[in-house]
């Protein structure tokens, strides 16, 4: 007698609800990794990003207890699916924009640097944006990659994605309509926090500046443009060197920025 393939394929088929599961995880994941410098950091490709995504879902969803038949029911309709698909698309996006904020405040401080120094008319290729870049934002945005695994931070994000399944369970409703204050009080702290990061260097070119000012005005014969170029550069090397060692504490505080955001959006009511 043959072996029925047909049956033993049909038999491990995964339920129709783990499948909703699965995709609906898929989006909140995906909206949260592909909208931060995460995965974006390298030449990953597409497609990689995608299975990664799909992966870390599927491995999710065996942890979660199933859908419930109603839900599942109800998400078998194209109408109360695309609505659960855009919830957690929100949802996801809410979560990553604490962690954008954070990498675009370190590469905010990197700008205002190199506007300070004089780099800002220098352009090169910053594989974490993928686009032309002033030298030293392109030299933030790659610290702020590598601190960011370097300090355990990789783990700390999966468990708080592990907690928001708790918390918001995928094909359920969350109060969309609370995430604008949290939204507001992120986007401001961006300024606040970018500007922190390089506030001892930005001061410190402040003054070489005003200085450079007054014997422009007392020697106007001097052509500043060739004597504060070189100036401001070194200057501002070396107090960037400098403040590599105390940079630390800031840093940490940014990335902190990142699960204070979450703890404002894990203490939304849940909406039954």
């Amino acid at each position: 007698m043959g072996f029925d393939w047909v049956s033993a394929l049909g038999a491990s088929a995964p339920a129709p609800g783990f499948l909703l599961l699965v995709f609906l995880l898929s989006l909140r994941l995906g909206a949260m990794l592909l909208l931060t410098p995460i995965l974006t950091a390298g030449a990953v490709p597409g497609p990689v990003r995608g299975l990664i995504v799909v992966g870390l879902a599927a491995a999710l969803a065996l942890g979660l207890p199933p859908l419930e038949a109603a839900d599942a029911a109800a998400l078998s309709q194209l109408g109360p699916l695309l609505t659960a698909a855009a919830s957690e698309l929100a949802l996801g996006a809410l979560l990553a924009l604490g962690i954008f904020i954070a990498f675009a405040a370190i590469s905010m401080a990197g700008h205002l640097i190199d506007v300070q120094i004089g780099f800002g008319m220098a352009q090169v290729f910053d594989p974490v944006t993928r686009r032309q870049i002033p030298v030293l934002t392109s030299a933030f945005n790659q610290l702020a990659v590598l601190v960011f695994f370097l300090a355990d931070a990789h783990h700390a994000l999966l468990r708080g994605v592990a907690y928001t399944l708790e918390r918001f369970p995928p094909g359920r409703p969350w109060p969309v309509q609370d995430a604008a204050p949290l939204v507001a009080k992120q986007m401001a702290g961006l300024f606040s926090l970018g500007f922190a990061l390089a506030a001892p260097v930005v001061v410190c070119l402040l003054l070489i500046e005003l200085a450079l000012g007054v014997v422009s005005r007392n020697l106007p014969q001097i052509n500043m443009f060739v004597i504060g170029v070189p100036v401001k550069i070194v200057v501002g090397l070396g107090l960037l060197a400098l403040w590599f060692a105390g940079m630390g504490d800031s840093m940490s505080r940014i990335y902190g920025f990142i699960f204070r955001g979450w703890q404002a959006a894990f203490a939304m009511p849940v909406v039954r």
